[in-house]
């Protein structure tokens, strides 16, 4: 019989994340929630991310379909995209920092300019307001405008309709009113905790735990509530223990099931906040090698590099590559935890992966 253990759990792991290419929609449907970041390097995460799950991907295209799609821009466990029908699930929101009288009559002039002229840029915010600049959030300044923006938007009050160069365009939006009973509460917290589980199991006990309190992000109106689903995690989900940690996933899903197929030649290049990199403490356990994102690491302290993509080939996480794009050419440099693969099957791979990226940045000669 089959059991489950590390190698099932890992194989599990990469099986039940690399569906087989769907359309963009649904592969974040299927996912429940892609994470967001804005560095390019060769590729802002949420495309690298997708480029493994929706097929003929190309760099670019979630931003120019998103006012097509059933999709919103908002957070979870940190911020990104996810299905419109989750918004449910988080709104009406109540931010842990209230704002103060002054502040939120400030909130309440601009959406009402906002009201009148259906969708604005920040620009338009801008010229229209006085508000100053504010400490930004890593250092430096911000425009007020823009922060009280998107502290608006945070808060349920404003959704982004599309972005132009990167920026968002908002409009005003109005929450369904939702049952505030103890119980409706607690089942929207379940819910957003099984989709959380989704996304990211199998999931040791501790990771469990540090995703509930970052779903106080998400949700922090739910805080009580994602705790003591928690509490219920043994009868809420299947588990097993292995060399004393408990692990977690999905009770339809059997992680020794013989249908989980590994293609052992493929190399793929993983976003740093791919749902399988994303948990620091699930990948280390999973695979032996604790792999940092030091794209804010100062240069001089960095051991991988800038913004070094985890390198998944079969099973094994052989290392990490460093990619970018010069002279319209894709250009590499790959570290390994271990030897370098020598063999012939290895520089296959190695090639068709390039290839792949490069077409899905759209530099494929």
């Amino acid at each position: 019989m089959p059991v489950i253990d590390h190698d099932a759990l890992r194989r599990h792991a990469i099986a039940r994340t690399f569906f087989k290419p769907t359309t963009l929609l649904r592969a974040i449907q299927r996912l429940g929630f892609v994470q967001a970041d804005p560095i390019r390097a060769p590729a802002r995460a949420q495309d690298l991310i997708l480029m493994h799950r929706v097929k003929d991907y190309r760099a670019g295209q979630l931003e120019s379909r998103y006012a097509r799609l059933a999709v919103e821009e908002d957070c979870l466990v940190n911020y990104g995209f996810l299905p419109r029908e989750h918004l449910a699930l988080m709104h009406p929101r109540t931010a842990r920092r209230a704002w103060d009288a002054e502040m939120n009559a400030r909130a309440a002039e601009v959406l009402s300019f906002i009201r009148e002229r259906g969708r604005v840029h920040p620009q338009d915010v801008q010229k229209a307001f006085s508000h100053g600049r504010v400490a930004g959030y890593w250092g430096g300044e911000l425009n007020a405008s823009t922060q009280l923006l998107d502290g608006m938007h945070y808060r349920g009050q404003l959704r982004v309709v599309r972005r132009e160069t990167g920026t968002r365009v908002y409009e005003a939006i109005d929450h369904r009113p939702v049952d505030d009973s103890p119980e409706a509460r607690h089942a929207r917290a379940a819910a957003l905790l099984d989709l959380i589980v989704r996304l990211y199991a199998p999931l040791p006990a501790a990771s469990l735990g540090y995703l509930t309190t970052l779903l106080n992000y998400g949700a922090p109106h739910l805080n009580a509530e994602a705790r003591s689903v928690v509490k219920q995690a043994r009868e809420r989900y299947a588990h097993t223990k292995l060399d004393g940690v408990t692990w977690f996933w999905p009770v339809d899903e059997n992680p020794a099931s013989r249908s989980h197929k590994v293609d052992p030649l493929r190399l793929r290049f993983l976003a740093p906040f791919d749902p399988l990199v994303w948990d620091r403490r699930r990948f280390e356990h999973l695979w032996g090698w604790a792999y940092r994102f030091e794209a804010y690491t100062p240069p001089a302290q960095r051991t991988m590099g800038h913004y070094a993509l985890p390198m998944l080939w079969g099973d094994r996480m052989i290392g990490w590559a460093n990619l970018k794009v010069s002279h319209g050419r894709l250009v590499h440099e790959l570290g390994f935890i271990e030897r370098r693969p020598r063999d012939a099957a290895f520089r296959q791979s190695l090639d068709e992966a390039l290839y792949s990226t490069s077409v899905f940045l759209g530099i494929a000669g």
